[in-house]
């Protein structure tokens, strides 16, 4: 296959993995509607661990490793509970196009976090668009106007948290494998889960068989978006592909005005723009950045 066929084929997968984790998003919100947030991490955790689980197991890997017990790991564990029951509640909670906007400022946080705690080199430019990229987080939030709901604080969470989750991750050994941590996210969610329940004024709900359907199929479109999302990054350049994970945002938009007649109006799609933008402006000085500096390393060049 060749650069650019490799290339379109990486960008495809990444937007149908972003058009799953949309669809994700709305079932989660739709459910929510029903059932309390807890009860769905619940069922999401158990039935995203028995998927990876499987897949695991099929690869010839263990479930279980001691490597498992590392910091990283452990750090990186706690950081997808944070984010996730973050992002999970605003979702439930506020517009899901709002919640998706804020969650496109994750990698923005990671470039600041690879700075800050792993020594990465970002320059003033990049420095500057991690800036800018807070200040559309501003527009979209409003903090302290008419427009500002603290529940979107959530979204902010579930940044934090899935920005922490990926800047571990850099420092996870390579004796675990990916099916090997995304089984131990999903894992998670199920402690996570009942301590949510502990403070929580909503009970269990009994489900239904039709309920349960949906979850079967939430289950694993949530599946296939995380296989698509894997693929993409093996298939295409990194620096081409990642660009494409900001069609989510365009997803959450469309399934935001259609089936839950949202409107966003134009200070938030202004935000969306300046995060957007300050996103892929940041990944292209990373690109640049790595050319210059396989350049360098190489004599005569």
């Amino acid at each position: 296959m060749s650069k650019i066929g490799a290339n379109l084929r990486g960008a495809t997968l990444m937007t149908l993995a972003m058009l799953g984790f949309a669809i994700e998003d709305m079932f989660i919100k739709l459910m929510a509607e029903l059932l309390p947030t807890w009860q769905i991490l619940a069922v999401l955790g158990t039935g995203g661990a028995l998927v990876f689980a499987a897949m695991t197991k099929i690869s010839g890997q263990p479930l279980w490793t001691r490597a498992y017990l590392k910091g990283p790991v452990l750090l990186r564990n706690v950081a997808e509970i944070v984010g996730t029951v973050g992002f999970v509640t605003a979702i439930a909670l506020t517009p899901i196009s709002q919640a998706s906007a804020i969650l496109q400022a994750t990698p923005l946080v990671v470039t600041l976090g690879a700075a800050l705690f792993l020594g990465e080199q970002v320059g003033l430019r990049r420095w500057s668009a991690v800036m800018i990229g807070f200040l559309g987080v501003l527009l979209v939030i409003r903090p302290g106007t008419e427009g500002f709901d603290a529940k979107s604080l959530f979204a902010v969470q579930g940044v934090i948290g899935l920005a922490v989750r990926d800047v571990v991750t850099r420092r996870v050994g390579a004796e675990t494998s990916s099916l090997q941590l995304s089984f131990l996210a999903f894992l998670t969610l199920i402690p996570s889960a009942v301590i949510l329940a502990l403070f929580s004024d909503r009970p269990f709900v009994p489900t239904s068989l039709d309920l349960w359907v949906i979850f079967a199929v939430f289950i694993l479109i949530a599946a296939a978006a995380y296989l698509a999302i894997v693929a993409s990054m093996r298939v295409g350049e990194v620096s081409f592909v990642t660009p494409f994970r900001y069609s989510r945002i365009v997803f959450a938009l469309i399934i935001g005005m259609t089936v839950f007649r949202e409107r966003p109006d134009m200070m938030m799609l202004i935000g969306v723009a300046v995060i957007v933008g300050a996103g892929i402006y940041v990944i292209w000085r990373e690109r640049l950045a790595g050319t210059q500096a396989e350049k360098d390393a190489i004599p005569g060049i």
